[in-house]
């Protein structure tokens, strides 16, 4: 029901793979080369002050407790879909893996952060307790928990026996939200800043939107990549964004034919198989990037024990390039078919959204255009990222090394460009 990702295989671009693997080599280098001509001062990061509002009749807010409100009615709506029949009618995993997990991602890139406003884990403390709380949220959890609820959903979604069957499904969410809200009782509010998974989720991806909330309570526009530059180093924060791109890599590697006739002549459980595969992809990708950063910082004459975590922003839009590109078609379609279930009358006893009689609509998604756009979005994250780590690389080493301290970087760049094209054009 929720495997089928990507477009189908590397017969499907319109030009030979190679090319577009070359191309998106070459983008970066020469990307690399133009910032160390151009790109000799930091530029990012400079606040909202001098940015542009946006249009008077867009200058509009809606009070917090009504998108609070919304959150809570809509997770009542989800929960509906419990006490309906447990077959492939039932919308309730593709609210889950499809229009929450995916969707979140495109809904954040525009708007930020939105999670935050609609979380009914958070609304819940603060009707109860509002700010209050028992003790202090230590510093030295940072992302840790947020990097453990996220690497507990993506086994969830893509090995765990059963994952698309409402028992799955609901113990898994009642387990989070017992610990999230017991998070969020001690710690208070504060919490789930950066405790709870899924508001850390769409928060990575908002600090990449072009649309910012000045301290006046003006919108404007910024530059995408300075609202990235203020995810700053805190205990996790490597981990938490690895996981989101090394398991992005192994839903790739899991539809792989090779991995799928590995796991089928394989004697051991596929969910032992899957669990080793998943963690063993994490722990790759985390590999390659501590070595890189940590001969960034030799080469760059910085601290090598810092950069890790000073660099770790740039791995966002490339995770958040890879989470688009794969997920895409799954969003569409996928997506449709979810929205139409969630009002068919013999789910959810009514028509109440007025879309159980939707068709499908798929004309433009030809499979050369979204392959092309699968490459296109990859890219794009890894120059961005590129960016980010130029920028900050001129901060953290000294100017005349700040150049030869990024060569690890862009091969980094590189290796996640090659690996992540040929696992998405592979499947």
């Amino acid at each position: 029901m929720l495997l089928a990702h990507g477009v189908g295989g590397r017969q499907d671009l319109p030009i030979p793979f190679s090319a577009a693997l070359i191309g998106a080599i070459v983008c970066l280098v020469v990307s690399f080369a133009a910032l160390g001509f151009l790109w000799r001062e930091p530029r990012l990061g400079v606040g909202l002050d001098d940015a542009r509002p946006l249009p008077r009749f867009l200058q509009w807010r809606v009070p917090e407790r009504v998108w609070r409100g919304v959150g809570l009615v809509a997770t009542a709506y989800f929960l509906i879909g419990f006490f309906g029949p447990d077959d492939a009618d039932n919308p309730t995993a593709g609210v889950v893996y499809v229009l929450f997990w995916v969707g979140l991602v495109p809904l954040s890139l525009v708007f930020g952060g939105v999670w935050r406003l609609f979380n009914p884990l958070r609304t819940v403390v603060l009707l109860v307790r509002g700010e209050r709380s028992v003790r202090p949220l230590p510093e030295r959890l940072g992302y840790w928990p947020a990097a453990a609820g996220l690497l507990a959903f993506v086994w969830l979604e893509l090995v765990a026996p059963g994952r698309v069957t409402l028992p799955v499904i609901g113990g898994w969410l009642a387990l989070y939200a017992v610990a999230m809200l017991t998070g969020g009782f001690v710690y208070g509010v504060r919490w789930f800043d950066k405790g709870d998974a899924f508001e850390v989720y769409s928060d990575l991806a908002g600090r990449l939107s072009p649309i910012a909330r000045r301290d006046d309570g003006v919108l404007v526009w910024r530059n995408p990549l300075d609202g990235m530059t203020t995810l700053r180093p805190a205990p996790g924060l490597v981990v938490l964004v690895i996981v989101l791109l090394g398991s992005t890599m192994y839903d790739s590697v899991s539809n792989a034919p090779v991995w799928v006739r590995f796991v089928q002549e394989n004697s051991l459980p596929s969910p032992v198989l899957g669990t080793v595969g998943l963690l063993s992809v994490i722990l790759l990708v985390l590999g390659a990037y501590l070595l890189a950063t940590r001969l960034a910082g030799r080469r760059g004459m910085g601290e090598q024990d810092r950069t890790a975590g000073e660099i770790a922003h740039s791995i966002v839009p490339i995770a958040i390039g890879y989470v688009v590109a794969h997920y895409f078609t799954l969003l569409v379609y996928e997506g449709q078919r979810t929205v139409a279930l969630l009002s068919d009358p013999l789910v959810t006893g009514a028509n109440w959204l007025g879309t159980a009689n939707w068709t499908l609509q798929s004309a433009f998604l030809t499979p050369a255009a979204v392959a092309m756009l699968q490459v296109t979005l990859i890219v794009i994250g890894h120059v961005l990222g590129t960016a980010l780590a130029h920028d900050r690389a001129l901060v953290l080493f000294p100017r005349r090394t700040a150049v030869a301290g990024q060569v690890p970087l862009l091969v980094l760049m590189v290796v996640y460009t090659v690996t992540g094209l040929m696992l998405l054009f592979a499947a």
